[in-house]
C-alpha cells in the first residue's frame, strides 16, 4: 500500500510539471506561431455532424495590419473597454457584473478579450469552476508572454463569429463579400455585437436589438477618437 501511495505521488509529481512545462511552451510557441485550430473549432464540426449537417470550418489567418483597425477599436469598445490597460481581468467589470446578476435574471458576464482568447485557443466549451481556472492560468500566461497586439490578433482570428465560421478575414468573406482590411466602421461594429452569441445571431440581417447595439458601439468609437492605441497603457478612456 505504502509503494502504490508513493507511485501515485511520484506521477503526480511527474503529470503536474509536465503540464506547467508543456503549457508554458504552448504559449511561448503561439507568441509567434498562427493558430489554426481549436477546441471549439473541433467541438463545432463533431456538433454539426451529430446534427447532420454539413461540416462547415472557415478561417483564415490574418496578421494584425491586414486586419481593419475599425474592427480592432470595435471589439474593444464592445466586448472589453479596458483591454489595453488591465492585465488580462477587469476586477470592476466583475463587481459590476455580480451586482447586476444579483439583481437580474439575465445575466451578465465580464470576461476580457485576454479571457476569451486563452479560453478560445487553450481550453474547451463549458462554465464549470475547473475549466474557470484553467482559463485564469492561461490568461495569467498570455498577459505574460504576449503584447496586446498579439492578443488581439490571435483573438479576431480564432473568435467565433458565425455558424463554422471564425476569425475577422472568414467573416467579413461570408457577411460582406469584402476582406478583413476592408471593412468600414458600421460593418465593424455590426461584427464586434453578434460576438456575445455569434450563433444567435446574424451579422448579415441585424435586428432592432442589434442595431441599437452597433449605433452604441459607433458612438463609443467616435469617444475614442476612432482609433486603438496600443501604447496607451495609463489613461482610462472607458467611456461608459
Amino acid at each position: 500500500m505504502k509503494n502504490f501511495i508513493k507511485n501515485i505521488k511520484k506521477w503526480s509529481i511527474r503529470f503536474i510539471l509536465f503540464f506547467f512545462i508543456s503549457s508554458i511552451l504552448s504559449v511561448l510557441i503561439l507568441k509567434w506561431v498562427p493558430v489554426y485550430i481549436t477546441p471549439l473549432m473541433i467541438i463545432r464540426v463533431i456538433e454539426q455532424k451529430a446534427d447532420g449537417k454539413d461540416a462547415k470550418l472557415s478561417k483564415e489567418w490574418k496578421s494584425l495590419d491586414k486586419i481593419s483597425p475599425h474592427l480592432q477599436l470595435a471589439v474593444v469598445c464592445s466586448e472589453d473597454q479596458n483591454f489595453i490597460k488591465h492585465n488580462g481581468f477587469d476586477f470592476d467589470a466583475i463587481q459590476k457584473a455580480i451586482k447586476h446578476n444579483e439583481k437580474s435574471d439575465k445575466k451578465r458576464g465580464a470576461s476580457t478579450i485576454s479571457q476569451q482568447t486563452a479560453k478560445n485557443v487553450f481550453l474547451w466549451a463549458g462554465r464549470s469552476w475547473i475549466r474557470k481556472g484553467f482559463e485564469v492560468y492561461f490568461t495569467f500566461l498570455i498577459e505574460l508572454m504576449w503584447d496586446k497586439e498579439r492578443i488581439m490578433e490571435v483573438y479576431l482570428n480564432i473568435v467565433e463569429l458565425g455558424d463554422g465560421v471564425y476569425g475577422a478575414e472568414a467573416a467579413s468573406q461570408e457577411f460582406f463579400n469584402i476582406s478583413a482590411n476592408k471593412i468600414d466602421k458600421r460593418q465593424a461594429a455590426t461584427l464586434a455585437v453578434v460576438l456575445p452569441s455569434p450563433l444567435r445571431y446574424n451579422a448579415k440581417k441585424p435586428g432592432k436589438y442589434l442595431q441599437k447595439r452597433i449605433d452604441w458601439t459607433l458612438r463609443q468609437m467616435r469617444l475614442w477618437g476612432g482609433k486603438l492605441d496600443y501604447s496607451d497603457t495609463t489613461t482610462n478612456k472607458q467611456k461608459k
